[in-house]
C-alpha cells in the first residue's frame, strides 16, 4: 500500500523547482510591498501568473505558503566565510548581511507581528530568516575559541549573533536607513570587536603590557 502522503507528494512533483521558486519569490515580493495582512492567494496567483487553483492544491492555505516560502527563500550564505581571524569573518559577515539587509529586513518587519501570532510561521521564519546566519556567526566564535583568538569564557560569546543580527534589524526604526555593510561594519569595529578583547581597526588581540625591568620613568 502507497504511504498516505504520496498523492499530495505526487501533486506537488507537477511544479518543477524552478517554478516553485517563482512563486516563492512572488510571495516574498509581496510580503515586502504590503505585509502580511495584505497578502492574498489572488495576488499571489496574479503576480506569479497561475489559477488561485494551483496555489490551494499546492500548498492548501495561506500560512502554509508564506512559511514554505521563507524555508525556500534563497537567503545571503555565511557559511562559506572562513578568513582565518574572528575578526576577518565577523567584518565579512558585516558585508554580506548589509548588502542583503534591503532584501531581508523588510521581510522581516512584515512579518513580526503574524508571526508572533501564528507558531508555524515563526518557525518558519527563523528557519528561513534567523537561524541559518545565528548558526553560521556561532561557528565563527567557535573556531576563534579553539584558536584561542578568545578566551571561552568571555561573556559577550553568546550575543555576537543577536547584536550583529539586531543592530541590522532595528536601525531603519532608530535612524531611518537599513544596516548596510557601511553601518554594520562599524558595529564591528566599535562594538562587537571590543567586546571580544580585540582592539583596533584590524581587528587585532590588544598585546599585553609587558613591565619595563627598570620601572617607570
Amino acid at each position: 500500500m502507497p504511504p498516505q502522503d504520496s498523492a499530495p507528494m505526487s501533486s506537488r512533483s507537477k511544479i518543477t523547482p524552478e517554478r516553485e521558486q517563482e512563486f516563492y519569490e512572488a510571495v516574498l515580493e509581496l510580503l515586502r510591498e504590503g505585509g502580511y495582512d495584505s497578502l492574498t492567494m489572488e495576488g499571489v496567483a496574479s503576480r506569479s501568473r497561475c489559477g488561485k487553483s494551483t496555489l490551494y492544491r499546492q500548498w492548501g492555505s495561506k500560512p502554509q505558503l508564506v512559511a514554505c516560502a521563507l524555508r525556500g527563500t534563497r537567503a545571503g550564505s555565511l557559511t562559506a566565510i572562513d578568513t582565518g581571524t574572528l575578526a576577518g569573518d565577523l567584518r565579512e559577515a558585516a558585508k554580506s548581511l548589509g548588502a542583503h539587509s534591503t532584501r531581508d529586513t523588510p521581510l522581516m518587519h512584515a512579518l513580526s507581528h503574524a508571526a508572533l501570532q501564528n507558531p508555524e510561521l515563526l518557525e518558519a521564519l527563523r528557519e528561513g530568516l534567523v537561524e541559518p546566519a545565528a548558526a553560521a556567526i556561532n561557528a565563527m566564535v567557535a573556531r576563534a575559541v579553539t584558536r584561542g583568538e578568545v578566551a571561552a569564557d568571555n561573556p559577550a560569546l553568546e550575543f555576537v549573533a543577536p547584536q550583529l543580527m539586531g543592530a541590522m534589524r532595528i536601525r531603519p526604526m532608530l535612524e531611518g536607513h537599513y544596516g548596510d555593510a557601511e553601518y554594520l561594519s562599524r558595529f564591528i569595529e566599535g562594538a562587537v570587536l571590543p567586546a571580544l578583547g580585540l582592539a583596533g581597526s584590524r581587528g587585532e588581540r590588544e598585546s599585553p603590557r609587558v613591565p619595563d625591568p627598570a620601572g617607570p620613568a
